[in-house]
């Protein structure tokens, strides 16, 4: 039943999103899926990239997705659940046929929810019942997007007929009480309002040639319409901030420097925060800068099939986010930190930006699909990034040294790490990674750890990463493939021929995860700074750049703001904890909208007002927003 329920709630939370403007950058948690539901998905999805992955749409059936609640995978479950055969969708993914896998698929989820709901119908438990219809409605989840982008109408009356389902099963009540008998005329004519849409859209003989993999009905792609579904990510997928979050140090507070007096650098705060600057899908879907970059650091969670290949990683220059950038490489990178940006030019894993600019304008426009930014979206951001300082570490100097407070083991592995080394051309570690340049020397080096793509070629050199604040960054190199520093010295030490002794390697290791330290690498929460109480801070100060804004009758940039933070603000709410004050925000997220829709109408006079009333009241609402 709680599946269920958050069934029906991630459907409604997510036709809200799209369907109602602009887009929050924070996303909901959905549902678990049944594993040939997720199967199913997980095919339209990878079935959609260029070139396809075949062997990723094999393993969706053949293995439980990544953070199932089930401990098989989708052809193991119906094997024991189900009396389908497989046999032709097996056939259909080796011989590489995508057509009939999309065929088969469909097929074997219309015919998996008939198989659900002739047990509901057959048996005479109203608890059987009840299970067996709400198995098939998770299942329905797999062509619920899809009906409702085409057929809205429709959508709404089989979701009655799934709730009128549900409800004439009847009841056997608590201890003998408030039972209620089946009502199966009811449950007749309701499983067919859903068994005839099912025939007439799903369980077909052959489908329309698609171009573009959906679970729209097959009425609907006969009808020439142009339909789009909305954008999701597939089953496994995870796009949440990273836990423990990382802690946020801004060279502008370290100084005693209030962001509200910073309006460029608070509006560039904001656009990193802001999917909106970004084209479909990861507009549609929340994705913002900050979804990978978490508190200017890595979001070692972030995980997408089939453009990522381990949490951590992902492939912006795929499929996915802008067909036009594809590269038809399977090439995700490992997500680098943003800390200290301001020191680490060149840009890019290969260094290929010497301007952080040109790499910003690139990341918005090539590998997400935005609209060309403004001049001043431009200087808002880099002014934002370049803020970003390095965690402090009272085991290292500003230039590098280290201190009284590191371990004996880290000042042996100093002097390895200083030692020019014949395995190296006679140059140490530190002759790329220079202790008084924050650890890097801002060249790219080919060290060996990029595969050729071809013979002769010459693509293997890579930007040289700072190693401040690493010891948080795991896993390592440009791939994620070195699970720990502990690896990466024994990679160096085995590739190069460096003859590291035992001893050696643990020194060298100690000194990497000391001066990769930090005194306090993530956000301290407590029963009053609450992660709500960040978020309202945040929101509230990118709103603040209201005060430059509207004197300056800048409607472009003050919509994109409202749009943006009326929606977090909204979002973030549910995560309150003083649920007395969860009211107040969302009327102050609809006192930001107006704001917005006074703009919109060129009512400067109602948009001030509206604005003065969100000051007063966040203020009000300040102490309690926790």
């Amino acid at each position: 039943m709680i599946r269920d329920v958050l069934g029906v709630l991630f459907a409604i939370c997510a036709g809200a999103l799209v369907l109602s403007g602009p887009v929050t950058a924070t996303p909901a948690k959905e549902a678990p899926w049944l594993p040939e539901a997720a199967a199913y998905r997980l095919t339209l999805f990878l079935g959609n990239l260029e070139p396809l992955p075949w062997d990723e749409v094999e393993r969706a059936w053949t293995e439980p997705y990544r953070g199932s609640e089930f401990s098989s995978g989708a052809l193991a479950w119906l094997d024991s659940e189900s009396d389908i055969d497989t046999a032709q969708l097996l056939n259909a993914i080796s011989l590489e046929d995508r057509q009939a896998v999309f065929a088969e698929a469909t097929q074997l989820i219309a015919l998996r929810i008939e198989e659900e709901l002739d047990r509901a119908v057959a048996v005479e438990d109203p608890a059987l019942a009840q299970q067996a219809v709400r198995t098939a409605r998770e299942l329905y989840r797999g062509f619920a997007d899809g009906i409702a982008a085409a057929e809205p109408d429709t959508a709404r009356q089989i979701g009655l007929a799934w709730l009128e389902l549900n409800s004439s099963t009847g009841s056997a009540g608590v201890l003998g009480a408030g039972a209620t008998s089946t009502d199966r005329d009811t449950m007749e004519a309701t499983r067919a309002v859903i068994s005839d849409y099912l025939a007439e859209n799903y369980l077909l003989d052959s489908f329309a040639p698609r171009q573009k993999l959906s679970a729209l009905p097959e009425t609907a792609v006969l009808s020439g319409r142009t339909i789009e579904v909305p954008p999701s990510l597939p089953p496994g997928s995870d796009i949440f901030d990273q836990d423990p979050l990382p802690l946020l140090v801004l060279n502008f507070e370290e100084q005693g420097i209030d962001e509200t007096d910073l309006p460029l650098v608070a509006y560039g705060d904001m656009l990193f925060d802001s999917a909106q600057i970004f084209g479909s899908p990861a507009r549609d879907l929340g994705i913002a800068c900050s979804t990978c970059h978490n508190r200017s650091d890595v979001n070692q969670r972030l995980f997408i099939p089939g453009a990522s290949h381990q949490p951590g990683a992902i492939d912006v220059d795929g499929a996915f986010f802008n067909p036009i950038f594809n590269d038809r490489r399977d090439d995700p990178l490992d997500i680098p930190s943003l800390r200290g940006l301001r020191f680490t030019g060149p840009y890019g894993r290969d260094g290929r930006f010497a301007s952080l600019r040109d790499f910003t304008r690139n990341v918005i426009v090539n590998e997400f699909g935005g609209d060309e930014p403004t001049p001043f979206m431009m200087d808002a951001l880099v002014a934002y990034m370049l803020e970003f300082d390095f965690l402090p570490n009272r085991m290292l100097t500003g230039d590098g040294r280290l201190t009284d407070a590191a371990p004996e083991a880290a000042r042996r592995g100093e002097k390895i790490f200083n030692r020019p080394l014949a395995g190296l051309s006679d140059r140490s570690c530190a002759s790329c990674h220079v202790p008084d340049g924050n650890f890097l020397d801002r060249q790219a080096h080919d060290i060996g750890s990029v595969a050729a793509a071809y013979e002769g070629a010459r693509a293997g050199a890579l930007d040289t990463p700072t190693l401040l604040g690493t010891a948080y960054t795991a896993p390592y190199f440009h791939d994620g493939s070195q699970p720990s520093l502990a690896a990466v010295v024994d990679w160096f030490d085995d590739t190069k021929s460096l003859g590291l002794t035992e001893a050696d390697r643990a020194d060298l290791t100690a000194y990497l995860e000391t001066i990769g330290a930090a005194d306090a690498p993530y956000e301290a929460f407590d029963a009053a700074n609450t992660s709500f109480r960040l978020a309202f801070s945040e929101l509230t100060t990118f709103a603040s750049t209201l005060d430059t804004l509207l004197p300056r009758r800048d409607a472009e940039h003050i919509l994109l703001l409202t749009d943006t933070v009326a929606a977090d603000l909204s979002a973030d709410a549910s995560t309150m904890s003083n649920l007395a004050a969860r009211s107040e925000v969302y009327v102050l997220a609809e006192r930001l909208a107006e704001v917005g829709a006074a703009v919109r109408d060129e009512d400067w006079a109602s948009a001030e007002a509206s604005w003065s009333a969100f000051k007063a009241e966040a203020a009000a609402l300040d102490e309690r927003a926790f």
